[in-house]
Order: C-alpha cells, then sequence, then structure tokens
C-alpha cells in the first residue's frame, strides 16, 4: 500500500468537501500541522496547473476549483444540466431544503444518507436554492431562493403542502437518528 503524501490528502478532503475548508480544519483532518497545510497549498496549487482544476486560497481556507481556462466547456456542461430534469435526488434535496432551511451540508447529507455535493450544485446552477456562510459554523447552510418560492406560487415556505407535518417527521427521523447513534456509543 502507497502512502499518501499530504498533498494528495488535501486535494483529496477539498474535493470530497466541495466547499472552503479552513486550514485549521485541514489539519486536524489529515493530522498535520496547520503550517504543512500553508506551505503545502500553493504547491499543490502549481502543481494542478495543467489538470483543469485549481486551489483558491487566502489566508485562512482553500477550496477546490476548476480552471479558467475550462470555462467553455463548463458552462457547456451547466447548459447541458440546466436542461435534464431534476431527478429523483434532486427534488429529495429540494424538498428537504424547502422543509428544514437553512440546513447544513452534513445534515442533508445525513438525511439522504449519501453526498449531496454534486446536487446542491445542480440546484444552485438552477437558481433554485443559494447558500449563505453563517458566523461560527463551518460551511454554509442552504435555503430555497425567492424565486423558486414565487414560481412555486408561494410566499413563504410555511405555505408548502402538509409543512408543519413533514417538519416535525424530519425533526423526528433526526432525534431517532440521534438517539440511536448516541446509544452505540
Amino acid at each position: 500500500m502507497t502512502r499518501l503524501t499530504t498533498e494528495a490528502k488535501i486535494q483529496a478532503v477539498l474535493y470530497f468537501r466541495g466547499e472552503p475548508t479552513t486550514y485549521e480544519k485541514l489539519s486536524k483532518l489529515i493530522s498535520v500541522p496547520i503550517d504543512e497545510i500553508k506551505a503545502t497549498i500553493p504547491i499543490l496549487n502549481l502543481k494542478l496547473a495543467d489538470s483543469g482544476l485549481v486551489i483558491v486560497f487566502d489566508k485562512e481556507k482553500a477550496v477546490l476549483g476548476t480552471s479558467p481556462e475550462v470555462s467553455d466547456i463548463l458552462e457547456e456542461v451547466a447548459k447541458d444540466d440546466l436542461n435534464r430534469d431534476l431527478g429523483k435526488a434532486g427534488l429529495e434535496t429540494l424538498s428537504i431544503i424547502l422543509y428544514k432551511a437553512p440546513i447544513a451540508k452534513k445534515e442533508i447529507d445525513y438525511i439522504r444518507g449519501v453526498n449531496s455535493g454534486f446536487i446542491l450544485r445542480n440546484l444552485m446552477v438552477r437558481g433554485l436554492v443559494e447558500r449563505d456562510e453563517v458566523v461560527g459554523l463551518r460551511g454554509f447552510v442552504y435555503k430555497p431562493t425567492l424565486d423558486l418560492l414565487s414560481f412555486m406560487g408561494i410566499k413563504n415556505v410555511t405555505e408548502l403542502p402538509e409543512y408543519e407535518e413533514i417538519l416535525a417527521q424530519i425533526e423526528n427521523f433526526s432525534k431517532k437518528e440521534n438517539k440511536e447513534k448516541n446509544n452505540e456509543l
């Protein structure tokens, strides 16, 4: 078995998370000093130069992004995505956001049981959901856009069908899962 480099570990974490990640979080996740993370990010970015990927970073966090040289290709991919149906996964994710917003990606992933990063990106590209940064929370929370609510013909999410009942079911599911998880510990 080959031993992964710090660069490979950072790249994998940034790919999997799909959102800006602090150096502190990267340091904890891959068990290397924060100074090593800070030194490795620019080196990794240089190595990715010909790959179509880039690391977008500042003094505190980094995210894996796409190179400007592939923007034409990605524009075509986005157009293709917009012309396709949302599909079951998209509708499921959108429903969770409508009934539980604002909601963090990790909670959406937990409820669905799978990584929802690509679905969330697709919903944002379509202008159906938006993400906000919350002070004190690492990551983003997702909520429906006003355009989506307007398109659905409702003024706010409380006008959704069976809003209170479905919200209660989601809350009960989360409480039940948390209780089972705590019992396993």
